[in-house]
């Protein structure tokens, strides 16, 4: 029996998004192999990708592989965070390091070659362990716990700098001042971990962190010239004029975007609320309920809804209905806190509306 060939045939199904026969088949080798470690932990990978969260977490932890190794550690606990058991998820995380993992340290200098059993899933230790530490910062967050939250994605970023979701969740929710964001820029290894890609990434990480910034054109480094045209650059800019009160010049960037692609997940809070600036009733009504149809859980869709009832007046109380459905989705979503604020500004409620706007300042610090 070709075993090898079997688990290309899962890899293959798991590329193609027919979880069903990964599984299926992920079972079947499992048992071939008389439950060898990688074959447990793609059966647990199959399981968590089809929703089965406890039976992923239970696959792996009954035979003991989360105190074995860092990738088996990682994927239950991404199991109960999944399943918004947040507590057990930070358990297995601050549970002492895998055996293997020591046993690969003790033996790294070792001429016998001792090999790094991770290797053979498809992950280096250095990516294990940035993801370890983003799934903590997601934890955290999910636990209200901003500062540890905060540590871990920087920790995350420094693991690997090509991890953009750390980064993005820095920045998109305002996590650091203006200064921290630039301290953290220097702090990363840039030429040690990606000197080929050094200029590249400097330059795109540069451009999201200037979103306060006067508005300039854009300069392209040669080494990645083409990247003018890429939406999220074009973004990046959008946000610059907005954060300027250039509303017209954002909203003809935004509406490039838009165009191209309807639903830019990083366009959409800028571009609505560019079109409450310009009073753009019809457009962001229309809008709204293309996102609530398409996107019903996601805050996004909500905040636009809240957005519109409260740009058309005397709606206020619909809009906070809405907006507190955004902040209900993802309770650190701050523009929706920041609406929610005006929504009690509006009527004179100012004890209400302070209460919110602290909120809001508390969740978005690099705004201050």
């Amino acid at each position: 029996m070709n075993l090898e060939r079997l688990r290309k045939r899962v890899r293959q199904y798991l590329d193609q998004q027919q979880y069903q026969s990964a599984l299926f088949w992920a079972d079947k080798v499992a048992s071939l192999s008389h439950e060898e470690p990688q074959d447990i932990y793609w059966l647990a990978q199959c399981l968590y990708l089809t929703a089965q969260y406890h039976r992923a977490a239970h696959a792996l932890r009954s035979r003991k592989l989360d105190k074995l190794y860092e990738a088996c550690r990682y994927l239950a606990a991404r199991c109960h965070y999944a399943a918004k058991e947040y507590q057990q998820a930070l358990d297995i995380l601050d549970m002492e390091e895998p055996i293997n993992k020591r046993l690969f340290e003790k033996y790294l200098k070792d001429e016998s070659g001792f090999k790094d059993p991770s290797s053979d899933w498809e992950m280096s230790q250095s990516s294990i362990k940035s993801s370890i530490c983003l799934l903590r910062g997601k934890i955290y967050d999910a636990l209200d716990n901003r500062t540890l939250a905060t540590y871990s994605y920087k920790e995350a970023l420094k693991l690997d700098v090509y991890c953009f979701e750390a980064f993005d969740l820095l920045t998109s929710h305002h996590m650091l001042t203006a200064q921290e964001e630039k301290e953290l820029l220097e702090s990363l290894p840039l030429s040690k971990l990606c000197n080929e890609e050094q200029e590249l990434l400097r330059f795109l990480f540069e451009n999201k962190l200037k979103k306060y910034n006067k508005p300039s054109e854009t300069v392209i480094p040669e080494s990645v010239d083409g990247l003018q045209e890429n939406l999220d650059v074009v973004v990046s800019l959008a946000e610059r004029h907005y954060y300027n009160c250039d509303f017209k010049m954002c909203y003809k960037l935004t509406s490039v975007v838009m165009e191209k692609d309807p639903f830019h997940a990083s366009c959409l809070p800028v571009h609505i609320g560019t079109l409450v600036e310009l009073n753009k009733a019809n457009e962001l009504f229309y809008l709204s309920h293309k996102l609530v149809d398409l996107y019903p859980s996601n805050p996004v869709s909500w905040f636009a809804v809240g957005c519109y009832y409260l740009m058309v007046g005397h709606k206020n109380e619909h809009a906070r209905r809405y907006l507190s459905k955004a902040t209900t989705l993802e309770k650190t979503y701050g523009p929706a806190w920041i609406a929610y604020g005006h929504s009690f500004a509006v009527e004179s409620e100012h004890d209400q509306a302070m209460a919110a706007y602290f909120t809001a300042a508390q969740l978005m610090k690099g705004c201050l």
